[in-house]
């Protein structure tokens, strides 16, 4: 962690010592606009190549600070959290929707930290409305760091028994595999709308999968044992299962033509990974705003049988036809 006094000189510094990523960590800064606005426009000159990461509060961004922001390249990690009360747990979801439309507009890329039985009052009820409002939000990634960190442990109360706190966490897993580690963002919730189904309940349903096939919270399995391209199978094999068990089969061809294409793309943004992806419909249709409606899409889309070479342009990811 920086010190404030020490950062125009460690920035300076960043380029000579191979540094590529950084994230701030000083509350002062953080917390309050002015200085974070100052240390923005100095990591602009010092440290422009430098990934940043900037742990947040909502409340302290608005329109200059994500202007800033969206001239770095940078994440935001915003907490998604309510508030006790007399006991009662209370949630301002006009705030975040629109601090969240926000940095969707201007295009930043932002994650959601959910908490869950940290605050009276809190409930499973509560933590799975959070969880899909959060959702709604087209976040970049969910983290939950009560996964990762016993520094706040979830506390059982007369509103979360421990058996819900296990089961929560298991949701939890589950959402962070699935969505965070799976780079679910761009189709979650077209999946979500063709299946008729909540994110929750979704996620759920897919931590019972993940108990099933040895992969679950308790099982030992570690994402950073694997890769995209294995949680990609991962989740095309569970979205199968689900249209299959809600009688949609004939839409999954269409899921998977989105999935494994929106994969690729990110595998070769992410990891400089070039593929090639055998499809069924027109890439550019599939990547286009009539595969947001997954069952509009299958019924007036031609099926057209190619294979894409998804590389690194010189104006970034991009493919052609094999």
């Amino acid at each position: 962690m920086y010190k404030s006094s020490e950062l125009e000189s460690s920035l300076s510094s960043f380029s000579e010592k191979g540094i590529t990523e950084f994230t701030l960590q000083d509350e002062a800064i953080l917390s309050h606009k002015g200085k974070l606005i100052s240390f923005l426009s100095m990591f602009a000159k010092k440290a422009p190549d430098v990934f940043l990461t900037l742990p947040v509060s909502a409340s302290v961004l608005d329109q200059d600070v994500c202007k800033l922001c969206s001239e770095l390249y940078c994440t935001l990690e915003i907490p998604l959290a309510g508030l006790s009360k007399n006991g009662t747990y209370l949630f301002d979801k006009k705030f975040y929707s629109r601090r969240a439309q926000m940095l969707n507009t201007i295009g930043l890329v932002f994650g959601f930290d959910v908490d869950f039985a940290c605050v009276p009052g809190d409930s499973v009820k509560a933590f799975r409305d959070r969880l899909d409002f959060a959702v709604s939000l087209y976040p970049n990634h969910l983290d939950f760091p009560q996964l990762e960190s016993d520094e706040n442990p979830p506390r059982a109360s007369a509103t979360f028994s421990t058996q819900d706190i296990r089961g929560v966490r298991e949701t939890a897993f589950a959402a962070k595999t699935f969505y965070s580690d799976g780079r679910a963002v761009t189709w979650f919730v077209s999946v979500l709308d063709a299946l008729k189904m909540s994110a929750t309940r979704f996620f759920q349903d897919f931590a019972e999968w993940q108990k099933i096939n040895n992969c679950s919270l308790d099982s030992g399995w570690s994402v950073d044992k694997s890769n995209h391209k294995e949680i990609e199978k991962m989740q095309l094999s569970f979205l199968k299962f689900k249209f299959e068990e809600k009688k949609k089969q004939e839409l999954f061809e269409v899921v998977s033509n989105v999935v494994r294409l929106n994969g690729a793309l990110s595998r070769c943004y992410g990891e400089g990974e070039e593929s090639e992806v055998d499809l069924t419909y027109n890439p550019d249709e599939l990547l286009g705003g009539g595969a947001m409606d997954i069952r509009s899409f299958f019924e007036n889309s031609f099926m057209e049988n190619c294979r894409v070479k998804v590389f690194m342009g010189d104006d970034g990811v991009d493919f052609r036809y094999c």
